[in-house]
């Protein structure tokens, strides 16, 4: 039996949301973690990462980041963090936004550097300031940023949302390269189904705060996230219906 490489359970209250999520990854391999906006997918990745804070249990390869007696801040959990938007550092150049991820690694070594920045095509642009980059390139170092500093847990919150077809087209490749060659979980959240169906082995879908149960295998993946959206969608709609009174 495989050794999972995330458990992981969360039940609280932030505000007025709702979080009681029970799941765990495999020890590699991308999950994509879908369902409607609102759903709590967000904060459940911030939860994982330690930058929101709910009651519950997490434990990686093993390790416990969160228990009854423990809960590590963010910067001692060896997570891997890419958002929708690059946050790259504008006072740097792209081989100083690698490198301040780089310094973060337990084993920083220069063929790990090397090895990132061909396996994302950042040859050209490390002399480069973040300002003259395109959106795909920014989001392509943000990953080589994460995976320098040798996480054990990659989280990736709609990297691609913000991009368009072109720059989504040029970035998905690096994605699909990562899926073959990362030996941690990535958890991968993202509403569009033809890009999840490329990258992802398996899907959890969260709705009203809760994962729900089962995990697709690849065959089925693409059919299960359409069906996931399509019922998204007609939620939207039968809302939109309800508030203009034709319910």
């Amino acid at each position: 039996m495989e050794i999972a490489g995330l458990v992981a359970r969360f039940k609280g209250v932030l505000g007025d949301f709702r979080l009681d999520a029970e799941f765990s990854l495999p020890g590699r391999g991308v999950t994509a973690l879908v369902g409607p906006s609102g759903a709590g997918k967000t904060t459940l990745l911030r939860c994982i990462a330690g930058l929101e804070r709910l009651p519950g249990r997490l434990t990686v390869a093993g390790e416990a980041w969160q228990d009854a007696r423990t809960f590590l801040p963010p910067h001692r959990r060896a997570v891997g963090y890419v958002f929708q938007e690059a946050s790259l550092l504008p006072h740097l150049s792209v081989r100083g936004n690698l490198a301040y991820g780089f310094r973060r690694a337990p084993d920083a070594r220069a063929a790990r550097f090397d090895e990132v920045v061909e396996s994302l095509g950042l040859g050209p642009l490390l002399d480069r300031a973040p300002l003259k980059l395109s959106g795909g390139e920014r989001q392509r170092v943000a990953i080589g940023r994460a995976l320098l500093t040798q996480p054990r847990l990659m989280l990736m919150d709609e990297p691609l949302a913000g991009l368009d077809a072109e720059a989504k087209a040029e970035i998905l490749p690096y994605l699909v390269g990562l899926h073959d060659s990362l030996a941690i979980p990535m958890l991968y959240v993202s509403h569009d189904p033809a890009e999840v169906a490329r990258i992802a082995d398996r899907v959890l879908t969260m709705r009203a705060g809760q994962v729900e149960p089962g995990s697709p295998a690849q065959a089925d993946l693409a059919d299960s996230l359409v069906k996931a959206l399509d019922r998204e969608r007609l939620e939207q709609l039968a809302a939109a219906a309800l508030k203009a009174g034709l319910g």
